[in-house]
Parts: C-alpha cells; sequence; structure tokens
C-alpha cells in the first residue's frame, strides 16, 4: 500500500502538468498552424516584427507582403502572429 501512495504523487503532478500546460500548449499549435495553412493573397496580417500589411502572393512557406504601395517584404508565414479583419490597414 505504502508503494501506491509514492506512485500516486508523480501520477497526479503530471496530470496537472497536462492539463494546465501541455494540453492549452498543442491547442493553440494547432489553431496558429490552422490559420497560417489559411493565408491567402489579400489578407490583411500581423506578423512577428509587429508590422502589417496586405499579403500579395503565397510562396510555399514564405508569403510576399505589402506594407504600402511601394514597399513588399517577404516573411514566413509562420512568422504571421493574426489575420486581420478585411479594411483595418485602411482605418488605422
Amino acid at each position: 500500500m505504502e508503494q501506491f501512495g509514492q506512485l500516486i504523487l508523480p501520477v497526479a503532478f503530471f496530470a496537472i502538468f497536462y492539463f494546465l500546460v501541455i494540453r492549452p500548449q498543442s491547442k493553440r499549435t494547432k489553431e496558429h498552424r490552422a490559420m497560417v495553412n489559411a493565408l491567402t493573397a489579400g489578407n490583411e496580417i500581423i506578423f512577428a516584427g509587429g508590422l502589417m500589411g496586405r499579403i500579395k502572393a503565397i510562396e510555399g512557406d514564405y508569403a510576399v507582403v505589402s506594407l504600402n504601395n511601394n514597399t513588399d517584404v517577404k516573411v514566413q508565414r509562420a512568422s504571421v502572429i493574426s489575420v486581420l479583419p478585411a479594411g483595418t490597414i485602411e482605418s488605422v
């Protein structure tokens, strides 16, 4: 019976760690992966540098993003933090 008591504590710690850390992180990762895979030309985005722009083209793992009429940059699709509602850039 004493061995059972020593086994239950590490199992309880792992269960708490799993439900408070591992599971929420894997859920966020899955949501981000789905968002990145759904990117298309014309989406308005914010990427990791904090810059906002409109996607001009998707080239494999990269996206060509227009920051203004004269400036285009190529960023990794995984660096996109969020997709903005259409028209957000003009209203800022």
